[in-house]
């Protein structure tokens, strides 16, 4: 059973969740360090081990987080906690994504991974990127923004686009706000309110409004589906290479490890080939529509 918000966590872990010497498939015990809301429905988890060290992990992979008596989901990874863990940001859209929204401080959840493949940051090396996030989408690509903002001398010019419901709906908003400091940053919102002084449509749009070389130009976006396919084919007419725009595919993933057969999209799986494919290799599959 879970711990109450704020107190300690208990000795063991709980029911489904990885004991000593239990099978490795098992979500590892990770104690909810901290909780931060970041808008009416989304949170920000700060995840520790329990016992044992956090595996490193790579911008654009995900782990299976398991809430207790409820079920597992993949999560996106959005960066280190303090001290050694995972920064995960959680939408509430179903069972087990409000059980683990709904938990604080102190809490146990289980953990497994981290899978997939990352985005491929030492081939951006010296070359423009652009980022494209549509709404939760910016929570895997904040890794990838963190090394640009740490490191932008290795990069060509740098570009962040965002796309998002509302003002209101817009993830991490401090950071960006640091961030359009460090390189160009645009955000567009679907339904502006009467404060809302920037661009409204769609992502797409932004696109014009940047500056960079397509030749020598490298993309990653994530986002809904439908977003990540008008950004990639608006990247490539543009002139950007399929090969270089990188996209995060997550559909239908339900054992993150290619023993399920859910996530399927035609000779891959998402869980093992991806989430990170380049649009070269999924352009087809995309138009197949989602089930």
């Amino acid at each position: 059973m879970m711990t109450p918000t704020g107190t300690s966590a208990p000795r063991t872990a709980p029911p489904g969740v990885e004991q000593p010497g239990a099978h490795p498939m098992l979500p590892a015990p990770y104690r909810v360090r901290s909780r931060r809301p970041d808008r009416a429905d989304t949170v920000t988890l700060a995840l520790e081990p329990v016992r044992g060290e956090c595996p490193p992990f790579l911008p654009g992979q995900f782990t299976m987080l398991y809430a207790p008596a409820v079920g597992e989901i993949p999560i996106s990874i959005s960066g280190h906690a303090r001290g050694g863990g995972y920064v995960q940001t959680v939408r509430a859209v179903g069972a087990v994504s409000r059980a683990l929204c709904r938990t604080g401080a102190g809490q146990i959840i289980g953990v497994r991974g981290p899978y997939g493949t990352a985005f491929d940051l030492r081939a951006a090396a010296g070359l423009d990127v652009v980022v494209a996030a549509g709404g939760l989408g910016l929570a895997p690509l904040r890794p990838v923004i963190r090394e640009l903002a740490a490191h932008g001398s290795r990069y060509g010019r740098i570009s962040l686009i965002v796309g998002t419901r509302t003002p209101a709906t817009l993830l991490y908003p401090r950071e960006l706000a640091r961030w359009s400091r460090d390189f160009d940053v645009l955000i567009t919102v679907d339904h502006p309110d009467r404060a809302w002084k920037g661009p409204v449509g769609l992502i797409t749009g932004l696109v014009d409004r940047i500056v960079f070389d397509p030749r020598r130009t490298c993309a990653f976006v994530c986002g809904p589906e439908v977003m990540m396919r008008a950004t990639a084919a608006e990247l490539v007419r543009r002139g950007v290479p399929a090969g270089r725009v990188a996209l995060s595919l997550e559909r239908n993933m339900k054992c993150g490890v290619g023993r399920c057969g859910h996530c399927q999209l035609g000779p891959l799986f998402t869980c093992l080939d991806g989430p990170v494919l380049t649009y070269d290799r999924v352009a087809a599959l995309l138009e197949v529509r989602e089930l």
